[in-house]
């Protein structure tokens, strides 16, 4: 592929909405390229080029089944701004609106591969204008053993990219061929082989995340009313019918469960308190072991009738217990509280 000299080559115009932004300043002559973490604190320690509220940019590539998709979603999962299969141009596109001046992007992160076509020298030329451009960036590179990736494609029955009509074990050879020299410029390579996903994002989360960000879950308590229908995103879903009613007396009614009145009432004949007792044991297992797994987002659904009395004080009551957890990021949503139905 013939490039001209990197001193004067400019970074191209995106077409569409982002080819209306000013061309990049001259991109300066390249520093040496460093091995490792040696120049991963040297980019960190550069003065960029340009000015840009990016902070942290991660090209993630590697073999076809190796977990590349797993990996994005980790960063998903920690707020980074993420792009699935994009061709090297598009990455160097992408950059240029991460430094046009009304971008709110702090930290993003790319996966491109074998499907976006014979890209390698595409690629290591856009890792050359990030280390140019002075911007703090890691290239992340996901390897398997070839009977891990060949075992991986069997279980799932997908082609592979390199071998759409031969065999899997010829796909990955050649594959294997074609990333060697790209696997060189890494500055992070974590091997798969034997890992679960769960183990996969673990370790992605613990050597390029905040440790606070890394195992924060967002746990969500929302109350409902059967009347109105299921909760169509919940994880988990407790009915608590069997629970005295408020709406049968008149004086209850128009209140809801965050009035001390209504609580009162539903745990009169101490139920109320047997069934927390059960719950936070319950959960205390529960939440833990989807922290330890990684997982970003979990609603807990709590039904009654109406969706305004019981539910709404009990998710109230969960909110509250476990809020303050360092390792949990809580709140509580009412979807039917403002709902009116009979036998509520």
């Amino acid at each position: 592929m013939r490039r001209e000299p990197k001193a004067s080559r400019k970074a191209t115009r995106p077409s569409g909405i982002a080819g209306k932004m000013e061309t990049m300043p001259v991109l300066r002559p390249l520093r040496p390229l460093r091995a490792g973490s040696e120049r991963r604190a040297a980019d960190k320690a550069a003065r960029p080029v340009v000015e840009s509220r990016l902070q942290d940019f991660v090209v993630i590539t590697g073999f076809s089944g190796a977990g590349k998709s797993t990996a994005m979603n980790v960063f998903e999962d920690a707020g980074y701004f993420c792009v699935d299969n994009l061709p090297p141009e598009m990455i160097r596109s992408l950059v240029e609106l991460f430094m046009h001046q009304g971008s709110k992007v702090e930290r993003a992160a790319v996966v491109s591969d074998v499907r976006g076509g014979i890209y390698f020298e595409a690629l290591r030329a856009v890792v050359d204008d990030l280390d140019a451009l002075g911007m703090g960036h890691e290239v992340l590179f996901l390897e398997a053993a070839e009977q891990t990736l060949v075992t991986r494609y069997k279980e799932t029955r997908r082609r592979h990219p390199m071998a759409p009509d031969g065999s899997v074990a010829a796909g990955v050879a050649a594959e294997r061929a074609l990333l060697a020299p790209l696997r060189a410029r890494a500055d992070t390579v974590i091997d798969t082989t034997g890992m679960s996903a769960a183990m996969l994002r673990g370790k992605i989360a613990d050597q390029f995340l905040p440790r606070k960000a890394a195992g924060r879950l967002a746990l969500t308590f929302m109350s409902f009313g059967f009347k109105h229908g299921p909760p169509r995103e919940e994880d988990l879903a407790f009915d608590v019918r069997f629970l005295p009613n408020p709406h049968y007396e008149p004086e209850l009614r128009e209140l809801t469960g965050h009035d001390a009145r209504v609580v009162e009432y539903i745990g009169r004949d101490g139920r109320l308190e047997e069934l927390y007792e059960r719950l936070y044991e319950l959960l205390d297992f529960l939440l833990g072991q989807y922290v330890a797994e990684g997982r970003a987002h979990l609603v807990i659904a709590i039904g009654c009738t109406g969706g305004r009395h019981r539910s709404v004080a009990i998710a109230e009551r969960l909110a509250e217990r476990y809020r303050g957890r360092d390792d949990l990021d809580v709140a509580v949503a009412h979807r039917d509280i403002d709902e009116r139905t009979r036998g509520a």
